[in-house]
């Protein structure tokens, strides 16, 4: 059981203290409630150029890493299509430093031309390394304009196209900022080595004083149920076909949402699991097969990827692994399959928890979520998951009109 506690400032910060004296050290994680789906569709790009610029420098801190360093910590930050996180490690006697640094860059960035053309240029530099310039880097690019026709999970996090960032303005970014930096829009969570009453003291002290900010309300719109198989062919100068498949499931809240997690695990779980054992030890159709989700807030895709055995052609590896699909709707699973899945997800929900830093993020995320007790409850919604509920979802989900599929061939 994680033990926490919860209080909320008048400008409407929510703050999560979660105390643990086994520790010599403290982590202050900040959750903003934006990420690439809260983006204008012309102008993409924009959270995780946020993720760079809030190291930029702030109002009162000219360089972010340097105050830190001197107090003994670390830092770090991840955007995804949902919401971006900034966190920090440090001794926690020296928490206070991490109080200042993450209240003055809540407060304002040091907005500036020479700021915004560093870091767009590391972007651009980013985006080209890893989904321009590298062998399969615009699966993903190419998947999601694919599958979703409506709601903004259509683009990546990094943007849908160069230029997006190229032509950011800077009054696009302040912009930005404003709408959605703020406290009443941010969950800030503080574990480790720390009381309930010098947080409330440190929060009252550097982040009360920050005006509340306008609250975002988020209007997207909804994905429309697939109702016929889509595809789409690319040839690239790729050492091996690619095969890549994904079907529309469930959101993040929904309790169908932890069936089609262990789903992913029976059939692409690593080497034990169906498809690895079907089609790469036995059939030698693919060199790898991996089935997995994003773990969306909202609908999100469950994927199987594949890189397919030089000379084994594509209606091959495809035909093999609808017949390992169709098998799974055919005849469902045994109980000692899904007995092996649940205590795999249970050992690994135990590891990541093992790290405060990762308790941390995980409290933010649930209250992002709705809950923040969700930490303590998540195992117990895995371990009443049936044989026949994985029949019944293996049954929905991989229906023929809810597929997307992406041949990716080698030039």
């Amino acid at each position: 059981m994680i033990q926490f506690e919860k209080f909320i400032l008048p400008n409407g910060l929510k703050v999560l203290v979660h105390e643990d004296k086994s520790t010599p050290m403290a982590v202050v994680n900040v959750l903003y409630d934006v990420g690439a789906r809260d983006e204008e569709p012309h102008k993409t790009g924009f959270a995780h150029l946020f993720e760079h610029l809030m190291f930029g420098g702030s109002v009162n801190i000219p360089v972010y890493d340097e105050p830190l360093q001197v107090a003994g910590g670390e830092n770090n930050a991840y955007t995804t299509n949902d919401l971006t996180n900034y966190y920090c490690q440090l001794p926690a006697e020296n928490i206070e430093t991490a109080f200042w640094l993450e209240s003055d860059r809540m407060l304002s960035l040091a907005f500036g031309k020479k700021s915004l053309d560093t870091q767009r240029k590391v972007v651009s530099e980013e985006l080209k390394e890893h989904y321009i310039n590298k062998p399969y880097g615009d699966v993903w690019h190419k998947m999601r304009e694919l599958a979703y026709t409506t709601h903004p999970y259509r683009w990546m996090t990094i943007g849908k196209e160069l230029s997006h960032i190229e032509n950011a303005t800077l009054q696009d970014v302040k912009g930005f900022f404003y709408k959605h930096y703020t406290p009443n829009n941010a969950i800030l969570t503080v574990a480790g080595n720390v009381t309930v009453e010098q947080v409330k003291t440190l929060t009252e002290k550097w982040f009360a004083p920050i005006g509340s900010g306008e609250k975002y309300k988020r209007d997207l719109p909804v994905e429309p149920k697939q109702t016929a198989a889509r595809s789409v062919e690319v040839k690239a100068n790729v050492p091996l076909d690619a095969l890549y498949k994904c079907w529309h499931i469930y959101s993040r809240t929904d309790m169908r949402y932890y069936t089609a997690d262990l789903i992913t695990d029976i059939l692409g779980g690593g080497g034990s699991s169906r498809l690895y054992q079907a089609l790469v030890k036995e059939k030698k159709l693919f060199s790898n097969i991996e089935c997995y989700h994003m773990g969306s807030t909202d609908t999100g895709l469950l994927t199987i990827e594949g890189k397919l055995v030089k000379g084994v052609t594509m209606q091959e590896a495809e035909a093999a692994l609808n017949e390992e699909i169709k098998n799974l709707q055919a005849h469902g699973i045994t109980a000692r399959e899904l007995e092996k899945v649940k205590n795999k997800t249970e050992s690994m929900m135990a590891f990541e928890d093992m790290s405060v830093m990762n308790r941390a993020a995980s409290i933010a995320m649930y209250e992002l979520l709705g809950d923040a007790d969700l930490i303590n409850k998540e195992l117990e919604r895995y371990q009443a998951v049936t044989v026949a509920e994985v029949l019944q979802e293996c049954k929905i989900i991989f229906d023929e009109n809810n597929c997307n599929t992406l041949y990716y061939l080698a030039n």
